[in-house]
């Protein structure tokens, strides 16, 4: 998978940053009736997909960065769904 993904890579870390902006978007747009389990699956998604970008072209800093993102995404679908 990692050859792939190198030789994809920009559109990959484009499809990454326009899913971000996409499910944040959407928050600002929606405010409290957002869906919120959709907005945090997307934005987990991204971070993965950056995260795995990051580490390819060992970026320590947007790997950590992108790192934290995946976090904060499960912590936010565990909320999302009522787990915490």
């Amino acid at each position: 998978m990692n050859p792939w993904i190198i030789r994809n890579m920009k559109t990959l870390e484009m499809v990454g940053v326009l899913l971000r902006i996409g499910s944040f978007s959407l928050v600002g747009w929606l405010g409290p009736s957002s869906p919120f389990m959709l907005v945090w699956s997307v934005n987990t998604l991204d971070a993965v997909l950056l995260t795995w970008c990051a580490v390819l072209k060992k970026d320590l800093a947007y790997s950590v960065l992108n790192a934290f993102w995946v976090l904060v995404g499960l912590v936010g679908i565990a909320r999302a769904g009522g787990w915490i």
